[in-house]
């Protein structure tokens, strides 16, 4: 992902002032912390400013920049002023944009991670003419982060940490917006919050159940200690420690004191989240979360959820891989949308794109096939017709895990199920994020 940055004013042009401080000087400082993380933190990700340093330069020589660039995002940090007593945060598009468009999805995701963290009043999503909006030939938002006269916003933007938050709340957002893939876990180190262990295989379906009733998912995985068969419920598998440990307080809170983490090594273990077993999100939950992302997502939730029963497959996780493979239904690889294939079933490269199917439907059917091929040795049922072309081709039962699908589905794919893994961790913290938000509202 192409990133243009552009902190506001700057040089001869202070911006904004108020309460003894400058917009210029105060929007450096968040963009400069923002490409900082982008850079450090996350892969495939690059970075160009309109200024590092207090410099000026004008609007369209920054919009020029970044369309000559390519940007596939303009990022534009403001601070605001009225009248001292205006307050909060805001962000623009362009007036001619519809609230369905690429771009309003960009900003709808960016405005919910942004309100999380700066304790700002929310004033909304708006749109305006501005020149940053209107010049640019890719995707653009403009945020105001408080207003620089007011002296509560004011007390906040002279805290370094108030301006980290900011910086990071923008950064949380552009990683949902593009799917993002953080540096910090190449090791493919998995961490499992484990909510029980229980001899009773009914007892492992009680806590399930259990903590299914408190909006947290969980399975039960077997494992076998000193010849003797336990049944693990497992309530998440992270790449990232942070998630991990707040993941296990949210069971904690639940009541399960005793819920711990394990640490595996993904590159290694082959046990992780097996491909065979239940989907829990339903159709409506999966078809959401892609179009959070991209608004114009076909719908496939209702397909991975069906012939993931009949196969006994994850449909929920195999609907994650989809998402990785087609980077959210927006086939920006060398497979295109007419294809139908949603796993990227047979493509090489721009010589050579894959398998096409006739329907949607049947895309995801061949998709299910080829995960079945991976994970069971047992004959392929046959209520539906065989569609997957690479079925044969498949070492029966090679890849009983997503993480053991590393350098077979896709080469060299070092951390290919671990991506997988960790959409569809992001598919169930927007799930207990909508069930808190409804929770609140019956609430009030």
């Amino acid at each position: 992902m192409k990133l243009y940055l552009d902190p506001g004013h700057g040089g001869s042009d202070p911006g904004a002032r108020g309460n003894g401080i400058n917009e210029k000087d105060i929007v450096l400082d968040i963009a400069l912390r923002i490409r900082n993380t982008l850079l450090n933190d996350y892969k495939n990700v690059d970075v160009q400013m309109s200024r590092t340093s207090d410099s000026s330069k004008s609007l369209d020589q920054r919009t020029n920049e970044a369309n000559s660039w390519g940007a596939d995002y303009y990022l534009s940090i403001h601070c605001n002023a009225y009248n001292t007593s205006a307050q909060g945060y805001e962000d623009y598009i362009h007036n001619s944009l519809s609230n369905s468009s690429q771009t309003a999805a960009y900003r709808d995701i960016l405005h919910a991670e942004i309100n999380k963290v700066n304790e700002l009043t929310n004033r909304g999503k708006k749109k305006a003419n501005f020149h940053v909006l209107r010049e640019t030939s890719m995707p653009a938002i403009l945020t105001e982060n408080g207003f620089i006269d007011n002296t509560h916003d004011a007390n906040l933007m002279k805290k370094s940490s108030w301006r980290e938050k900011v910086a990071q709340g923008h950064v949380n957002g552009l990683e949902r917006a593009f799917n993002l893939q953080s540096k910090e876990n190449d090791s493919g180190t998995i961490y499992k919050v484990i909510a029980g262990s229980f001899r009773s295989r009914e007892n492992a379906d009680e806590r399930v159940a259990y903590l299914d009733s408190h909006g947290i998912e969980s399975f039960v995985t077997t494992i076998t200690t000193s010849g003797e068969q336990w049944y693990r419920v497992q309530a998440g598998a992270f790449s990232n420690r942070e998630n991990a440990e707040r993941r296990l307080n949210e069971v904690k809170n639940a009541g399960i004191e005793d819920a711990f983490i394990i640490t595996e090594n993904g590159n290694e273990d082959t046990s992780g989240y097996s491909i065979l077993g239940q989907t829990f999100l339903s159709p409506e939950l999966m078809n959401q979360y892609v179009k959070e992302i991209h608004v114009d997502a076909i719908e496939l939730g209702n397909y991975y959820l069906t012939f993931g029963n009949y196969y006994g497959i994850r449909g929920d996780i195999a609907f994650a891989q989809a998402m990785h493979e087609t980077d959210f239904l927006r086939f920006t690889g060398v497979v295109q949308l007419e294809q139908n294939n949603f796993c990227g079933l047979g493509a090489t490269g721009p010589d050579n794109s894959g398998a096409s199917f006739d329907t949607p439907r049947e895309g995801v059917l061949a998709h299910m096939q080829h995960l079945f091929a991976y994970a069971s040795t047992d004959s392929l049922p046959d209520e539906y017709p065989l569609v997957d072309p690479r079925f044969d081709m498949v070492t029966r039962g090679s890849g009983e895990s997503w993480i053991a699908l590393n350098g077979k589905w896709a080469v060299p794919g070092d951390n290919y199920g671990q991506n997988i893994l960790s959409i569809y961790e992001r598919m169930i913290q927007s799930t207990i994020q909508k069930l808190e938000e409804v929770f609140q509202d019956i609430q009030e």
